[in-house]
């Protein structure tokens, strides 16, 4: 079970009792939206229609109707359902084809408009060769997030961003990033809070790299806790903007509460 960082639930709190809308913008495009709320409601937070996910915004970049080859987790199945897209394969499907159209796999692929990449940790050779075949045949390459490492409560382990780099080096295309730092997220989160002007809001993370950038992305400042993998050190050499330093998220609330 997730373990909450002492004092953040209640940091959570005291800034919506003060009036402020609070998002969990997130790159796991692995988990159902509805299982990102779930796991935040059973430490006390109330994120109901809160969370957005790196999968969301890759599927916000879709189209109706075309037709997706999916490297990925349950996330981004929700997120190319949603999109009003369809789901025509899997790379880690290892059947032949599908008995009901009597196409083999690789006619499948011929007919893919988009590539999807994600975290799974299904992904092997053969979906390796599924991806960046069906890229090479002309399918636009999507990724939800480029993050090359995944944290996990035992430590790091590979992320959709290690998994996107051996597709991208495979099939010799440059991939559309959707998650943070890049600027599908930034547009979903305009959209979903109905704000174009983001001068005024913060974005509170632990990683510079994405977190950080993906403030100057969205156009607002950057609260960077130390409660994560990243030190006062790393900052200074990805973040240009709007920069401040907070021991933890609580440290982070105080001054907003109180300014």
């Amino acid at each position: 079970m997730h373990q909450p960082i002492a004092g953040s639930v209640n940091a959570i709190e005291s800034l919506r009792v003060a009036g402020h809308r609070v998002l969990f913008v997130t790159n796991n495009s692995f988990s159902v939206v509805a299982d990102q709320e779930n796991a935040l409601a059973k430490i006390g937070i109330d994120a109901h229609n809160d969370v957005v996910t790196s999968s969301q915004a890759a599927g916000a970049l879709l189209r109706s109707g075309e037709r997706v080859l999916l490297g990925g987790g349950p996330g981004a199945v929700e997120a190319i359902k949603n999109a009003g897209a369809i789901l025509a394969g899997r790379s880690d499907d290892h059947t032949h084809g599908d008995a009901s159209t009597h196409k083999s796999r690789s006619e499948i692929d011929q007919e893919i408009d988009v590539v999807m990449v994600a975290y799974h940790a299904t992904f092997d050779y053969s979906g390796l060769t599924r991806l960046s075949n069906a890229v090479r045949s002309g399918a636009r390459l999507i990724a939800t997030n480029d993050d090359a490492t995944y944290p996990t409560p035992h430590g790091l382990i590979p992320g959709g961003g290690s998994i996107l780099a051996a597709v991208v080096a495979a099939a010799g295309v440059e991939p559309i990033i959707a998650g943070k730092p890049h600027k599908p997220m930034a547009d979903l989160v305009r959209q979903v809070l109905g704000i174009n002007d983001l001068s005024d809001a913060w974005m509170v993370g632990d990683r510079p790299s994405t977190d950080g950038l993906f403030a100057q992305t969205v156009g607002c400042k950057f609260a960077q806790v130390l409660t994560g993998i990243s030190s006062v050190g790393d900052i200074n050499d990805v973040v240009n903007g709007d920069t401040h330093v907070f021991a933890d998220l609580a440290t982070f609330a105080k001054m907003i509460v109180g300014s």
